[in-house]
């Protein structure tokens, strides 16, 4: 038995972690095949997050996460304030392009994709808010990486890397070139990387115009509009820069 199974926290933990994208609903049976426990005991915990409102069931007996987590992690302040201050500056860039745009912020080795305007014309993606993905796969993510601490980039360029697609940019060497490029250009197109359908353009979100980056800011568009992509930079990048600007208007100490 795990250490986190020991504790009651680290089943209630477990229950929690059995859900995500790949499994928002599920059987009392799966639950306690995917986290190992006793199927008594994973009965008791579901039942205990049903009461709270952390689980809720469906008409056909499944289990699924409630309406009160969400309401908690709404709360976030990492990215409570962000996205308070990103919202209008995402809607004025969708208003002017039409396409899809995302905000994300990195944790660890990851990205966490933490708000998305798109509309129905806009193409589709494997990307949705409250996902996660390894932190070199996306264009998003690269603007990330390139601004990480040094131990991050190491990790990530150390470990094998995932080509999602044969245009995926994999070898060690080639991805340090470019993140240094990232830096100093600001605004990096990602043509294909995750999808073969799809390119992005993606620019870093600063506190402040000077200050530590904070989250990234990108727009996808379809792999047949990829020539629409160099002019999506001047765009991003005053909505990237309104962002910063605001964001750091807000965090400033005040007295």
């Amino acid at each position: 038995m795990s250490a986190t199974r020991s504790t009651a926290a680290g089943k209630v933990l477990e229950v929690l972690s059995a859900f995500d994208r790949e499994h928002p609903s599920q059987t009392l049976s799966e639950i306690a095949q995917r986290t190992g426990l006793a199927l008594s005991t994973a009965h008791r915990v579901v039942a205990e997050l049903a009461d709270w409102g952390a689980l809720e069931r469906a008409e056909d007996g499944s289990w699924h996460v409630g309406l009160r987590l969400w309401e908690i992690a709404s709360g976030c302040p990492r990215t409570q304030i962000l996205r308070d201050v990103a919202l209008p500056f995402m809607q004025d860039l969708y208003e002017a392009t039409h396409e899809n745009v995302q905000l994300a912020v990195r944790e660890g080795t990851e990205l966490v994709f933490v708000e998305r305007i798109a509309g129905h014309r806009s193409v589709e993606l494997l990307t949705m808010v409250g996902s996660r993905f390894p932190i070199g796969s996306t264009g998003m993510g690269r603007v990330l990486l390139a601004h990480a601490p040094s131990d991050i980039q190491d990790e990530v360029l150390e470990s094998p890397l995932r080509a999602w697609t044969p245009h995926t940019v994999t070898d060690p060497k080639t991805l340090r070139a470019q993140l240094d490029r990232i830096r100093r250009e600001q605004v990096f197109v990602s043509d294909r990387q995750l999808s073969e359908s799809t390119v992005a353009v993606a620019a870093p979100v600063r506190i402040g115009r000077s200050g530590p980056v904070s989250a990234a800011l990108g727009i996808v568009i379809t792999m047949r509009s990829a020539d629409r992509a160099r002019g999506l930079r001047e765009p991003l990048l005053r909505a990237a820069y309104g962002i910063s600007d605001e964001l750091g208007r807000r965090t400033r100490p005040t007295g």
